[in-house]
């Protein structure tokens, strides 16, 4: 792969996030050409990635399954300490496409004042460790199967998938993704003190620091920090067939309206192409990241404040598949 700073990706992404978006980096990938573009921080600079940590679980959750560890029909009951509780029985298969008839959020977790507080003081909500994810299990009854996006079903399959590999999550996503792909700018922050000298900080759509988002339990939904390189790296990786677990961006459910979903990974059609992606957002963050798997095609966009940068990833997509 040959990585080289873009000034016609950097304006290009500039007009299509505003002014209001102050830090910011991107990155187009085609062939073997990997464009960057970074605003107001350098490219070692790493990003909360929020939801996309989603897809990078989806890809271990396929690449366990390839490697014989787990299937889609294995029980969280038989790898995490869930006892009798209903939780137990919800499968990984389920987990992975949201529906497991887990809620978004434990109802446990007092998620409402923790908004609260995240709106008042910038507060990260999250920071459970995963004996606390495993008691907050402990105390839900699964719903019916349906289609529900739950970041909840998330942090649990994410460790259940460590747990079978007898690694702790942020082991998992070091020696199997990371590390092989020489992604050396990601990594699993499971609390503020192990933020690395490179972090960014994340903002409000109003400019006001946010905390950032850590937590051992958060990790497999969204905990995870990334340099533009790295993701780009991921991208580039993805349409080699160099990534592991390449099986979870085949879509198996419908999630809502034309979007289907494979382990984790959307995929829409749009403007009569098909995109594979998923986008991410915490506090202070926004990223975005999407595929055209039949051009071999991709983008990244990640924002330090917390104003969407979809319509940016989707325009990059769409302006590769232009040449």
């Amino acid at each position: 792969m040959t990585f080289r700073e873009d000034a016609a990706l950097h304006d290009r992404a500039r007009r299509l996030l505003g002014a209001r978006h102050t830090v910011w980096a991107a990155a187009t990938v085609s062939g073997r050409e990997v464009r960057i573009a970074v605003h107001g921080t350098t490219r070692d600079g790493d990003f909360e990635i929020g939801s996309v940590s989603k897809a990078v679980t989806g890809l271990l959750y396929a690449d366990a399954v390839a490697r014989g560890e787990i299937t889609g029909e294995t029980r969280l009951g038989d790898l995490l300490p869930l006892g009798n509780a209903g939780a137990a029985d919800v499968t990984l298969g389920s987990l992975a496409v949201h529906r497991s008839g887990l809620p978004r959020l434990p109802s446990s977790a007092d998620s409402w004042r923790k908004t609260v507080a995240l709106w008042r003081h910038g507060s990260n909500p999250y920071g459970e460790s995963l004996a606390e994810l495993v008691e907050q299990a402990r105390r839900e009854q699964p719903g019916a199967p349906r289609p529900l996006y739950s970041n909840f079903g998330f942090e649990l399959l994410g460790h259940a998938i460590a747990a079978a590999a007898q690694l702790s999550y942020a082991e998992l996503v070091a020696s199997r993704l990371t590390n092989p792909l020489g992604m050396h700018g990601s990594y699993v922050p499971s609390n503020a003190h192990e933020l690395r000298g490179t972090a960014v900080v994340g903002t409000s759509r109003r400019g006001k620091p946010r905390e950032p988002w850590t937590g051992e339990a958060l990790a497999p939904a969204g905990g995870i920090r990334a340099t533009i390189d790295d993701m780009a790296t991921m991208v580039s990786s993805i349409l080699s067939g160099n990534a592991p677990g390449l099986g979870a961006l085949d879509p198996v459910e419908t999630l809502a309206g034309v979007t289907r979903i494979g382990a984790a990974w959307l995929t829409t059609p749009v403007r009569g192409r098909t995109v594979t992606w998923h986008n991410g957002g915490t506090g202070g963050f926004r990223s975005w990241i999407g595929i055209d798997r039949a051009a071999v095609t991709g983008a990244v966009v990640m924002t330090a404040t917390s104003r969407s940068v979809d319509r940016c990833g989707f325009e990059l997509v769409k302006d590769l598949n232009a040449r």
